[in-house]
C-alpha cells in the first residue's frame, strides 16, 4: 500500500477514534464486577484517571497507525494491527466507564491524537528497530503508569480496577512482542522526554 494511501485511510480512522466510534473486540472486563457505592469524591478521583486512561488510548491508536506508515517489516506491521485492536479495546472499555461514572473524556482528545500521531510518525521513519523500542518504552511506562492507578484507584471501585489490570495486562504483551521483533533500548534522554511528555498529558487530561 502507498504511504498517501495509508495516510488517508489513518485519517478516517483518527475521526472514528477522536468522535468515539471505537468498538470492542471483547467483553469489557468491569461488566463482570458488582456496582458499588462511591462518594461524589471518589466519584471524581475514578472519572479522572479513567479520563487518564482512555487519553492514552486514543494516543496508542494513533500510535500504532503513524508507526506502521513506514514500517518495512510485514511482521511489524501485523503486530501493530494486533496490539491496535487490543488497544481498541481499551478505548472503548474506558469510554464506557467513564459514561458509568457521569463524566466525559478529556476534551483535548484532538490535540493528544494529533500530537501522538507526529511522535509516531517520527518513530516509525527511524526504522523498524528504533520505532519497536519506542514502543517497548512507551508500554513499559504505561504498565508503571496502570500500577499506580490500581493503588489510587478506590478499593470498592472494581469495574474501573478490573478494566485497568486487564489493560496492563495487554500493555506488558505489547511490549514484549515489540522486543521479540527486534527492538533497541532507546537513549536514556529520550526516555526522559517521553516521560515528561506523558506528564503533561496525565496531569492535564486528569482535569479536563
Amino acid at each position: 500500500m502507498k504511504t498517501t494511501d495509508q495516510l488517508l485511510i489513518n485519517f478516517d480512522r483518527a475521526l472514528r477514534v477522536i468522535s468515539g466510534q471505537a468498538r470492542a473486540s471483547r467483553r469489557n472486563p468491569g461488566n463482570t464486577c458488582e456496582d458499588a457505592s462511591l462518594s461524589e469524591t471518589e466519584q471524581k478521583h475514578s472519572a479522572g484517571l479513567m479520563r487518564v486512561n482512555h487519553v492514552g488510548e486514543i494516543c496508542a491508536q494513533a500510535l500504532y497507525d503513524s508507526q506502521a506508515v513506514f514500517s518495512k517489516s510485514e511482521d511489524v506491521k501485523r503486530q501493530f494491527a494486533r496490539s491496535s485492536i487490543e488497544e481498541e479495546d481499551h478505548l472503548a472499555w474506558t469510554a464506557e466507564r467513564l459514561q458509568q461514572l457521569n463524566s466525559h473524556p478529556s476534551v483535548l482528545n484532538p490535540i493528544w491524537y494529533v500530537g501522538a500521531y507526529a511522535c509516531g510518525l517520527i518513530a516509525g521513519r527511524c526504522g523498524d528497530a528504533i520505532s519497536l523500542g519506542f514502543v517497548v518504552e512507551t508500554e513499559k511506562q504505561v504498565e508503571a503508569h496502570l500500577a499506580s492507578h490500581l493503588k489510587e484507584l478506590p478499593a470498592q471501585d472494581e469495574k474501573s480496577r478490573a478494566i485497568v489490570e486487564q489493560m496492563r495486562l495487554d500493555e506488558i504483551a505489547h511490549g514484549a512482542a515489540a522486543g521479540e521483533l527486534g527492538a533497541v533500548d532507546l537513549p536514556a534522554p529520550v526516555k526522559v522526554l517521553m516521560q515528561a511528555m506523558a506528564k503533561v498529558m496525565t496531569t492535564t487530561a486528569y482535569r479536563i
